[in-house]
């Protein structure tokens, strides 16, 4: 068992502890074994599936890109109302059991303390660490929304420039630096065919000959149980979080355009080369990025509940 390894760098170097009211430590009394609880259901879950950090990584992110990190994402539609799941950029965001996983041992520990939203944050980071990342806190004291809209999912997409990709990032606060640096995590993960098939169907001057031939090999395996087959983002190591994403786009093996264009775009190339440099520089900047990106229009204090059951709103108190 992987044990867990603080580095005070980090600590020292990944923003003010307390952002917008979330701190660090704030279930230590509430529910000192919060965030212990959620990292064993990510361990279980990591031991039968290599693949949930992507998964993980994917949820945080489409729900701090929708009305910020409020777990709006984990809402299940029903015959009066659709929810976000129903966008079609969500149809294949997976992972909804482990956070219910988790909730339900916390509700058994510690009832209506700790959030939805901060299930999502947590368990993003350990899976993150458990595969080989670094280790960072996380400010915590999200609380969950009360909305949850499939109009309202409007997220950038794979094949966006990197111009266009930073004034999404620039929307909710975060900077180039910071767009480049979570885009590593497509160190992890797949990406369906169809999000690449154009770069693949005919020439393509930025991606390398022999990925191009391996990806058509795989699309072209294609059949009626599988019609939209996955490829992995990151040809070198793509089960660990680390800068090998970075030395891939560089080498021309970026899988989805957006991933290509970093390391091509004069905006973003010095950054990509750092970051393929230098192990350690991603490492910290990705700990840093996450951590604010975690704290996208979060719902503190009053606003908004902690949900007793991550897929449904509370029932409305009766005034």
């Amino acid at each position: 068992m992987m044990r867990l390894k603080v580095t005070f760098v980090l600590f020292l170097s990944i923003l003010p502890l307390a952002l917008a009211n979330l701190r660090v430590g704030f279930y230590r009394r509430s529910c000192p074994n919060a965030e212990s609880i959620v990292r064993a259901a990510v361990r279980r879950r990591l031991t039968r599936d290599k693949s949930i950090p992507a998964a993980l990584l994917r949820m945080h992110f489409h729900d701090c890109f929708v009305r910020g990190c409020d777990a709006s994402i984990l809402i299940d539609s029903n015959r009066k109302s659709s929810s976000e799941k129903d966008a079609g950029a969500n149809l294949t965001v997976r992972g909804f059991e482990l956070i219910d996983e988790a909730k339900k041992a916390l509700e058994a520990t510690c009832p209506s303390k700790v959030s939805c939203a901060d299930i999502i944050t947590l368990a993003t980071r350990d899976a993150v660490f458990l595969s080989g990342g670094p280790f960072y806190f996380v400010p915590t004291g999200r609380r969950d929304g009360l909305v949850s809209d499939p109009d309202e999912v409007n997220l950038p997409g794979p094949t966006l420039t990197v111009s266009e990709a930073v004034q999404a990032f620039r929307a909710k606060n975060m900077s180039m630096d910071d767009m480049v640096t979570l885009l590593g995590a497509h160190t992890v993960g797949v990406a369906h065919c169809s999000f690449f098939l154009d770069r693949i169907t005919r020439p393509d001057p930025t991606m390398d000959r022999g990925l191009a031939a391996k990806l058509r090999s795989i699309c072209g395996a294609a059949s009626g149980s599988n019609p939209d087959p996955t490829a992995f983002l990151d040809q070198g190591t793509p089960f660990a979080v680390d800068n090998q994403f970075f030395k891939q786009i560089g080498l021309k093996r970026g899988v989805m355009k957006i991933d290509q264009e970093l390391a091509n775009d004069p905006l973003s190339r010095r950054i990509v080369l750092g970051f393929a440099a230098n192990a350690t520089l991603f490492r910290t900047r990705f700990a840093q990025a996450m951590v604010k990106m975690g704290n996208i229009q979060v719902l503190v204090g009053n606003a908004g509940e902690i949900r007793k059951n991550c897929r449904v709103f509370n029932p409305r108190r009766r005034i």
